[in-house]
C-alpha cells in the first residue's frame, strides 16, 4: 500500500512536468545552447586551455550541473506550493500517507526532472565539443545527489512560502548568484587569493567541481570533501523537511 501511495505521487509529478515539457524541459536546452554559442564558441575561442582542456570542454560540466540545480529546485517548489496554495495538500496530509512518502514522492519528481534535463544538456553538448567521461560512477553519484539536495531545498522553500512571490525569491537572489559564482565559467585558481578564499564558502563550488572531476578528472577542490559535504547537507535537509511536515509548519492555519 505504501508503494502505491508513493508511485501515485511520483506519477502525478512526472505527468505534470512532461505535459508541459515546452515550459519545463525545452527552455533549459535552448538556454544552454546559447551559453555554448556565446561563452564556448565566441568567447572560448579567445581563451586559452584550462588544465589541458579547451574552454568549451571545461564549461560543459558546469552548464549541465547548473541546469540540474535549477530544474530540480523549481520543479518541487512550484509543484508543492501550488498544491498548498489550492489547499489540495490538506487532503494528502489527513490521508494515511506517511510524511516520508509525501516528501520522497515530491522530491523524486524533482530529481527525475533534473536528471532528464541533465541528460538532454549532455546530449546537446556533444554537438559542440567531443569529450570522454573520466569517471562515470562519480558523474552519476554527483548527478543524483545534487538533484536530490536541491529538490529537498525546493520543498523547504515551498513549505515556508506564503505567496507566489516567495517562490522566486530564493532562486533569483540566492541560487542564481551562487551558481554563477560557483566556478561554472572559470577556475577559482585564476582568481586573486582573497577571492579564492571567499569562493570556498560557496557550497555550489564543491558540487560543480565534484561533477567536473567526474567528467574531466580535474577539480579546484578536494572531490572527496565535496562528496562528504553534499551527503551531509542532503541528509540534514531530508530530516529537516520531515520535521517541518510533522509539525505542519506553513501547512496548518
Amino acid at each position: 500500500m505504501l508503494l502505491n501511495m508513493f508511485l501515485t505521487i511520483v506519477r502525478k509529478e512526472i505527468t505534470r512536468f512532461m505535459r508541459i515539457w515546452t515550459q519545463t524541459l525545452l527552455p533549459s536546452v535552448i538556454t544552454t545552447i546559447l551559453y555554448f554559442i556565446v561563452f564556448g564558441a565566441f568567447i572560448g575561442s579567445q581563451v586559452s586551455d584550462v588544465d589541458g582542456y579547451s574552454y568549451m570542454a571545461f564549461i560543459v560540466p558546469g552548464l549541465i550541473m547548473m541546469s540540474v540545480i535549477n530544474n530540480s529546485y523549481s520543479n518541487v517548489v512550484s509543484s508543492f506550493f501550488s498544491q498548498k496554495f489550492m489547499r489540495a495538500v490538506d487532503e494528502l496530509l489527513i490521508s494515511p500517507t506517511p510524511n516520508f512518502i509525501i516528501l520522497t514522492g515530491y522530491v523524486l519528481g524533482g530529481v527525475l526532472r533534473g536528471l532528464i534535463v541533465g541528460g538532454l544538456i549532455t546530449a546537446t553538448s556533444l554537438f559542440f565539443v567531443d569529450f570522454h567521461i573520466y569517471n562515470l560512477t562519480w558523474v552519476i553519484l554527483l548527478f543524483v545527489l545534487t538533484s536530490l539536495f536541491f529538490s529537498l531545498a525546493g520543498f523547504t522553500n515551498a513549505v515556508f512560502a506564503r505567496k507566489f512571490d516567495d517562490v522566486s525569491i530564493v532562486p533569483v537572489f540566492i541560487l542564481t548568484p551562487l551558481t554563477f559564482l560557483g566556478g561554472v565559467f572559470y577556475s577559482i585558481n585564476a582568481l586573486p587569493p582573497f577571492w579564492q578564499v571567499v569562493s570556498r564558502f560557496n557550497p555550489i563550488l564543491y558540487m560543480i567541481n565534484g561533477f567536473r572531476y567526474g567528467f574531466l578528472g580535474i577539480s579546484d577542490v578536494n572531490v572527496f570533501f565535496s562528496l562528504g559535504i553534499l551527503v551531509v547537507f542532503t541528509v540534514v535537509m531530508y530530516v529537516f523537511n520531515l520535521v517541518l511536515l510533522k509539525k505542519g509548519v506553513g501547512l496548518k492555519n
